[in-house]
């Protein structure tokens, strides 16, 4: 994933305003189940339930910046168009992902382990979307070392002594968990449509460990 550079270093109250308004106008049309942009009008009326003037906090100077209201709209708009046109498009069922996974594992025959997901009975299988990327990662790693389970937090040394300690697991590391140069978390879930945990957990690591 890359950012969109017109949402960098913009201040937490920013980010702040974006998920309490997320919150109070919801996040989907229902109707169409496409992601909602709010209007104006619209944030402005369910802000006042919870006694935030939407005016006033376009108008604070605590902000540092210009223009708020045109920055939160172009904001939703953007995360609206890229959930709807280009993420929703990408997403697998669990059909669609043991067929690439089955595919991948014909093809590629991995050496490491393929971790189980959490559930039980019938629904017990590997972790495709797991399974997916390690065996994507060791098909390109060159024989070079790669944690794909780290059991352990992820820290990186200066000088031998500890700069930065991640607060959270990760699922992979390369090359380890002490001072990778890559690391990630998978997030996956087939067989719910509440699923919602599992995104919020992902937000929550993105928000610990910028």
């Amino acid at each position: 994933m890359k950012p969109n550079d017109s949402f960098l270093k913009l201040p937490k109250r920013f980010w702040a305003s974006v998920r309490l308004i997320s919150q109070e106008v919801g996040y989907t049309q229902r109707a169409t189940k496409q992601i909602k942009v709010p209007s104006k009008r619209e944030i402005d009326l369910k802000l006042q339930r919870v006694g935030i003037n939407f005016d006033g906090l376009l108008a604070s100077k605590e902000f540092g910046i210009e223009k708020l209201d045109e920055l939160l709209q172009t904001y939703f708009e953007y995360r609206a168009f890229v959930l709807n046109t280009h993420v929703e498009s990408k997403l697998m069922s669990a059909q669609k992902a043991k067929e690439v996974f089955d595919d991948l594992y014909k093809k590629l025959n991995p050496s490491h382990r393929i971790p189980l997901n959490k559930q039980k009975g019938m629904k017990k299988t590997p972790a495709y979307l797991t399974g997916i990327v390690n065996m994507l990662i060791e098909a390109n790693s060159q024989g070079l070392a790669c944690d794909y389970d780290p059991r352990q937090l992820t820290t990186f040394v200066k000088n031998g002594l500890p700069v930065r300690t991640l607060a959270r697991r990760v699922d992979g590391a390369f090359p380890s968990s002490l001072n990778p140069i890559a690391v990630w978390e998978i997030k996956e879930y087939y067989y719910t449509t509440t699923f919602g945990s599992r995104v919020a957990d992902g937000i929550y690591e993105s928000l610990l460990v910028p």
